[in-house]
């Protein structure tokens, strides 16, 4: 990781604790800690650990603060942001994955302040605002909801476009102004609205 230029000493011990091959299917146990994406069911991957490792980084989070991730997925994302102390609000629309990444996170002892069964477009109104905001998953287009929900001075940090998506950092200066970075192609599932 450090080799492809994650620099955030937080971020790089946060990967190293946590058992990427307890988030796979048992077949490919064997690459578990290749910089690969696999599936995990319900038509979705877990990322590249150095795809982690990157939006980990661009949060800039600091321990406490209080993170909204959209896509729990295998539960590899969120497993990170805990180790790196954050206070992780999780949303997943995949009931499957919902289910049978809630049994794993009970096994393995990670409990996220709030983990939910919904839709990621519509964020945690109730428990906004958010130091950070951490999309898994392309998007078309920035929902609105997400930027509403962040704190001045949050950063959100998506994957937008098709395939392959741009990853994206906002950062909400004040009640109405947002400032945009972009830092390259990158590939994820889409993100859907609703929930299955």
């Amino acid at each position: 990781m450090r080799e492809e230029g994650i620099q955030d000493q937080v971020v790089l011990d946060a990967i190293n604790r946590v058992p990427r091959h307890l988030f796979l299917d048992s077949s490919f146990l064997e690459h578990a800690y290749k910089n690969k994406a696999f599936p995990i069911g319900a038509d979705q991957t877990i990322s590249h650990p150095f795809t982690v490792a990157f939006q980990s980084e661009l949060l800039q989070a600091l321990p406490g603060d209080k993170v909204l991730e959209i896509g729990t997925g295998s539960g590899y994302q969120c497993a990170v942001l805990l180790e790196m102390k954050l206070q992780v609000y999780t949303i997943e629309r995949q009931n499957q994955l919902f289910k049978s990444t809630g049994k794993l996170f009970n096994k393995l002892k990670y409990r996220p302040r709030k983990f939910v069964f919904g839709d990621g477009y519509q964020g945690l109104p109730q428990e906004a605002p958010f130091d950070s905001i951490i999309v898994t998953c392309g998007a078309e287009s920035i929902p609105q909801q997400l930027l509403l929900q962040l704190k001045i001075g949050g950063r959100l940090v998506i994957p937008v476009g098709q395939d392959p998506q741009i990853m994206t950092l906002i950062v909400r200066k004040s009640e109405t102004e947002f400032t945009k970075k972009t830092y390259g192609e990158f590939r994820f599932v889409p993100f859907l609205g609703g929930k299955e």
